[in-house]
C-alpha cells in the first residue's frame, strides 16, 4: 500500500505564535507530501514496497543501488516528518515527567542542561538536517544530529538509537517567520514540545 500524508493532530494555526500557520501548511502539504510522492515512486516494484516506513529506512541496502538515494532522502523525509508532527502540540511545552524526566536527568544532569545541549546540536547542524533525542536499548537517552533527511534508524549516519524527539532545522521549517534566526526558532520549539507524546515514544 502506498504511503499517504498523515493528518495533523491539530490545526495549522495551533502552534502560533511559535510556529506560524502558513509555515505549517506549506511544510505539511507541500514538503511532506513531496517526500511521500517520491518515496512511493522509488519503492514501486521493489521488495520493500508496502512495508512500514521505519522498516524501509533500516533496510535501504536491500534495494537496487539506483533506488537507494531516493529512498534515503524521501523515505527519511516521510519518517522524520511523521514523528515531528506528533511530538508538537498546542498548549504544550513545559518539562517532561516520569521515567523520561529521570532518563534526561541521569544523562544530562537536568532539564536545562539537556535543553542547552539539544539546542546546540540543532544550531550547529551545518546546512539542512535534524537534531534528535534517542533512546538506547538500556533506557539511556542521547542527543545527536543528522544531515539532510537522514534518520538515526539508518545505518552509518553516526547517530544511533530510536528517535523519540526530533527537530527539523531545514530552512523550510522556519524561514517565513524567523528568516536566518535559527536559534530563535529552536528556542520557540521548546514551547510546543508535547512531552506526553515524547514520553510515550520513550516508553514504547
Amino acid at each position: 500500500m502506498a504511503y499517504t500524508l498523515p493528518e495533523l493532530p491539530y490545526g495549522y494555526d495551533a502552534l502560533e505564535p511559535y510556529i506560524d500557520a502558513r509555515t505549517m501548511e506549506i511544510h505539511h502539504t507541500k514538503h511532506h507530501q513531496a517526500y511521500i510522492t517520491k518515496v512511493n515512486d522509488a519503492l514501486q516494484g521493489t521488495v520493500l514496497e508496502g512495508i512500514d516506513i521505519l522498516q524501509v529506512i533500516q533496510r535501504i541496502d536491500e534495494l537496487p543501488a539506483e533506488k537507494q538515494t531516493a529512498v534515503r532522502n524521501n523515505g527519511g523525509g516521510h519518517a522524520n516528518h511523521s514523528l515531528f508532527w506528533q511530538i508538537m502540540g498546542p498548549k504544550a511545552g513545559g518539562v517532561p515527567a516520569g521515567e523520561l524526566a529521570e532518563a534526561i536527568n541521569d544523562a544530562f544532569g537536568g532539564f536545562e542542561a539537556f535543553k542547552t545541549e539539544f539546542s546546540n546540536a540543532a544550531a550547529t547542524r551545518f546546512g539542512s538536517g535534524w537534531a534528535w533525542l534517542c533512546r538506547h536499548a538500556d533506557g539511556e537517552v542521547k542527543i545527536c544530529s543528522t544531515p539532510n533527511q537522514d534518520n538515526p534508524l539508518m545505518s552509518g549516519v553516526g547517530c544511533e538509537g530510536i528517535p523519540i524527539l526530533g527537530l527539523d532545522v531545514w530552512e523550510h521549517a522556519y524561514y517565513l517567520n524567523y528568516q536566518n534566526r535559527r536559534p530563535d526558532y529552536i528556542n520557540a520549539f521548546f514551547s510546543v514540545i508535547n512531552w506526553e507524546k515524547v514520553a510515550e515514544n520513550y516508553a514504547g
